[in-house]
């Protein structure tokens, strides 16, 4: 019976152990990780597109350059849902060179928004991406009547 205790009692900490530096490796990883602003200098990280029709398609251009002194290759642009749709050239762009990404937004979310693109360079380099807004529905009468145009039609 001691040797079943003790065997379930070494597992126990084997488990413990193994659980505890798998939690502290993803730490580890995110310290390795080049720094993005001496590489890419971006126009904006967070665009404010402001009120927006609802159902009305929008895009903007995010403006990058490459600041490093070796080429830049941009490897993948991760929407956070599919109501955004990025648009780019993958490269590689020389150093000094200024490159675009074109964000665009369907719409189609009903009032506030936030929206992430994750763009990923080459060497892990990456960078999060935020857009924001509100959208609005017009409302089905958005015209006031118009008293005067009835009289110019019966005249006819």
């Amino acid at each position: 019976m001691k040797k079943i205790s003790l065997l379930v009692s070494a597992m126990m900490f084997l488990l413990f152990v193994n659980a505890n530096a798998q939690a502290q490796a993803p730490a580890i990883q995110q310290t390795n990780q080049p720094d993005v602003s001496k590489v890419i200098q971006f126009s904006e990280l967070d665009h404010n597109f402001g009120k927006i029709p609802f159902g009305k398609p929008v895009e903007y251009d995010l403006v990058l350059k490459n600041i490093s002194s070796d080429s830049v290759r941009l490897e993948s642009a991760q929407p956070s849902c599919g109501c955004t749709t990025p648009k780019y050239k993958n490269g590689p762009y020389a150093p000094g060179e200024s490159f675009k990404v074109t964000l665009g937004f369907n719409g189609m979310t009903d009032g506030a928004f936030t929206k992430t693109v994750t763009l990923i360079f080459g060497n892990g380099i990456r960078q999060v991406v935020k857009f924001h807004g509100e959208t609005f529905k017009a409302p089905e009468n958005a015209a006031p009547a118009n008293a005067a145009v009835q009289k110019l039609k019966d005249n006819k």
